[in-house]
């Protein structure tokens, strides 16, 4: 408004200078149009990860974000932190236990989070394999605001109390006012004003899966490769590099894209709970193969996928990198074949091993 209003001056200035009293509008003669009012701007569509000493906050490609704090003791509990881009979003906050007591609780028990002496109830998420639970949302701004200014932070339940880590709470929650436009305005987490909200989140890119084929001949257990994709240079290296478990060898993945497109994945690497595959796009029965481009949230693309599988009702490949073998931190992603190459779906990621599920990990690629 501020520029509109200073050209609207200008423009008046100029007309008394010039002595062309004659120009002024005659009266009952319709007013000029209203100028239009700015578009609000967007917010960033590149996702983030940063770290402020022991909180760990990322922001998705839709600018929805997402924060966790650990337990000072090791893998004992966590709190999560989430708050949607839109400007009237309310905080919400998860937390869990992941202590060795934890798996003995009563499934009725509830959790409690305590800050500097003020004690906040949950409720139960009964569905989770180990206790977890969400504060009211009429509670959760206050939480947030004295998590940022707190001294001590404790989960308890069950006669258990594990402490929560204070350390970068007020940076981290600062990082995503600014990620999300709420600086000084009336639903910033920690700096709050009185400053209208003018921001508005980027719209996420929709991906559509290309048309159903059918799948005679692929998929099937040790399926053979090839000729053409055993050839390439890059997975005899592969086979060198697996040839100590012959099982793993006989791991390849197979589907049929389109009437003219095939994907072969030859395993690469293997370990305790990671099995990595170099994935191809070839032509009819593996003819012409070249190495998969899948785009990933960073930028570039990769093609090489840990713990691969491929469904061809929503023709979507995905892959899940544990990072230990309980599966409660590494990279999952999931990409859509839209009938002429693979689109990045969605892509989360867990850092840090706390006994956090998957459905909850921060995202840092959403798609419509």
């Amino acid at each position: 408004m501020r520029r509109w209003t200073t050209l609207a001056a200008a423009a008046v200035l100029l007309a008394a200078c010039s002595g062309h009293e004659d120009a002024a509008t005659p009266a009952g003669s319709p007013a000029a149009p209203a100028a239009p009012a700015a578009p609000s701007p967007v917010l960033s569509a590149q996702p983030e990860q940063r770290a402020f000493r022991d909180w760990r906050a990322t922001c998705d490609n839709g600018a929805a974000c997402v924060a966790f704090a650990p337990s000072t003791e090791p893998d004992a509990g966590w709190l999560r932190l989430s708050l949607a881009p839109e400007a009237d979003a309310a905080p919400d906050v998860v937390i869990g236990l992941w202590s060795p007591g934890a798996d003995g609780l009563s499934p009725t028990a509830p959790l409690a989070l305590t800050i500097d002496g003020q004690r906040f109830t949950t409720r139960r998420m009964e569905d989770a394999d180990r206790p977890m639970g969400r504060v009211a949302a009429a509670d959760a701004t206050t939480i947030v605001r004295a998590l940022a200014a707190g001294k001590t932070a404790a989960i308890s339940a069950g006669g258990q109390t594990v402490p929560l880590s204070l350390a970068g709470a007020a940076a981290t929650m600062l990082w995503i006012d600014e990620r999300q436009g709420r600086l000084e305005t009336p639903n910033a987490l920690v700096r709050v004003g009185d400053r209208p909200a003018s921001t508005r989140p980027p719209e996420l890119p929709r991906v559509t899966a290309g048309p159903a084929v059918d799948q005679a001949g692929f998929g099937d257990e040790g399926q053979t490769l090839p000729a053409s994709v055993e050839a390439l240079a890059s997975v005899k290296t592969c086979r060198q590099e697996t040839a100590w478990n012959d099982n793993v060898q006989k791991a390849v993945l197979s589907a049929r894209l389109t009437q003219d497109r095939e994907l072969w994945a030859v395993p690469c690497f293997a370990g305790a709970y990671n099995l990595g595959l170099s994935v191809y796009v070839t032509g009819p029965g593996g003819a012409d193969p070249a190495p998969a481009a899948l785009p990933v949230a960073e930028g570039g693309t990769t093609d090489t996928v840990v713990n691969a599988e491929y469904d061809p009702a929503t023709r979507s490949l995905s892959g899940f990198n544990k990072g230990r073998g309980l599966g409660d931190c590494g990279i999952a992603q999931r990409w859509v074949w839209n009938g002429r190459g693979f689109a990045l779906a969605e892509q989360s990621e867990m850092r840090d091993c706390a006994g956090v599920p998957a459905d909850l990990w921060p995202t840092l690629w959403r798609s419509l």
